[in-house]
């Protein structure tokens, strides 16, 4: 039977970054584009239907966050994580990316240490560096079947460092797939109340988690009143919106809420974006069915794509994600340095994926495969590359 994410959608000429960018990303037009992290799948219906009937308004005006906004964030949470939110804990942000930012500024003071675990998405780098702080790297440590954890004990020296002043987690984890497992957590809170750190914990991707692997644990359901935590988070992966730009930040402490505010307000942010308002709330409201089915859709695309990979591509290796649509290829079995790596796939295979080293230089030899279209995409995909491969490429 058809799903309906199998049907092809053409974002061409709809000033999409993943379609529309090809060519100065990767020098040429035709690649597959398996990229940047949103999928190539409509959204909610509920979610068109909120913006088709906002834009029948036809006055676009300042706008304020309603009530109903807050309360659907709560709802989600509580219904989907087992997670009781009070609303004045609630901070609106305008993406996760800027939390980033904003965060270092809040709480690590210039020239302040943060703490990151690479291999991890380019931007908590480059919020540290932009802000003008330090960044002081905590790698996860992979074994030889591509299963990463953290290195606690390195995490501990860290922390224990005299300029440590802010820890910046991914969970579920991008690239790696990982889904921290409660003992993971709890070190982690238990390293941070030890030495003072602030955590913001970036979960953008808590809702994208398989049936078959762990369950996601929101790092806040494990801490105590007096932790020092800030929760990232969005809908704007789960239900595919990321152009709508409207996240939320939960700070249960009033001071680092307050500091938090203080940041935006003096870079005059956010202005609120009805249709971002819109979109925001209908997906928490009405979108569950749709991400259920989402999910069981992916789950069959990691299935195939880890398969194949294992099975077909010699030179390279994967293991399943336990969350997030990213598969991280492992293809230092090829024995390419990483330039030779990305012309091999853009050149020789035609397709576009995240080189995995601009995660951080532990994620030399890698790639990063979104896996979030139709699976006959996919199939072209690993054939263009397994093509490749056989025609003595290398």
């Amino acid at each position: 039977m058809t799903s309906p994410f199998d049907q092809p959608l053409n974002r061409q000429d709809t000033c999409s970054v993943k379609l529309d960018d090809r060519k100065a990303v990767f020098g040429r037009e035709d690649v597959i584009p398996v990229w940047v992290a949103d999928m190539d799948f409509a959204a909610p219906e509920a979610v068109t239907r909120a913006l088709s009937e906002r834009a029948a308004h036809p006055v676009y005006g300042y706008t304020l966050f309603p009530d109903s906004l807050y309360q659907s964030v709560m709802d989600w949470f509580r219904e989907r994580h087992g997670w009781e939110i009070k609303r004045h804990w609630i901070l609106m942000a305008p993406g996760v990316v800027p939390s980033l930012h904003a965060a270092c500024m809040a709480y690590a003071g210039p020239g302040g240490g943060v703490i990151v675990q690479p291999p991890v998405y380019p931007p908590f780098f480059s919020s540290v560096r932009l802000s003008g702080r330090e960044i002081i790297e905590n790698p996860l440590v992979c074994d030889e079947t591509g299963y990463y954890r953290m290195d606690l004990e390195h995490l501990e020296a860290c922390a224990a460092r005299p300029d440590a002043r802010l820890l910046m987690l991914c969970s579920p984890h991008n690239p790696v797939g990982r889904i921290w497992s409660e003992q993971e957590l709890e070190a982690v809170l238990d390293i941070a109340r030890r030495h003072d750190l602030v955590v913001i914990s970036d979960e953008i991707h808590c809702d994208l988690t398989f049936a078959d692997m762990p369950r996601h644990r929101m790092l806040a359901t494990l801490a105590q009143p007096n932790d020092r935590l800030i929760t990232a988070i969005a809908p704007s992966k789960s239900f595919n919106i990321p152009g709508l730009g409207l996240s939320a930040l939960i700070i249960p402490d009033r001071e680092k809420r307050s500091a938090m505010q203080a940041v935006f307000d003096s870079l005059h942010l956010p202005q609120c974006n009805p249709f971002s308002i819109a979109g925001f709330e209908a997906g928490y409201r009405s979108g569950g069915p749709w991400l259920n089915d989402l999910m069981s859709y992916l789950q069959k695309n990691r299935d195939f794509v880890v398969d194949t990979v294992n099975a077909r591509l010699p030179g390279i290796t994967t293991r399943a994600p336990e969350g997030t649509y990213l598969v991280w290829l492992d293809c230092r079995g090829m024995g390419l340095d990483d330039a030779a790596l990305k012309r091999f796939f853009v050149q020789e295979a035609g397709v576009g994926m995240n080189p995995g080293v601009s995660f951080g230089e532990q994620g030399s030899g890698y790639m990063r495969l979104n896996i979030g279209c139709p699976r006959a995409v996919l199939a072209d995909v690993l054939q263009r590359i397994e093509s490749a491969l056989e025609g003595g490429q290398l």
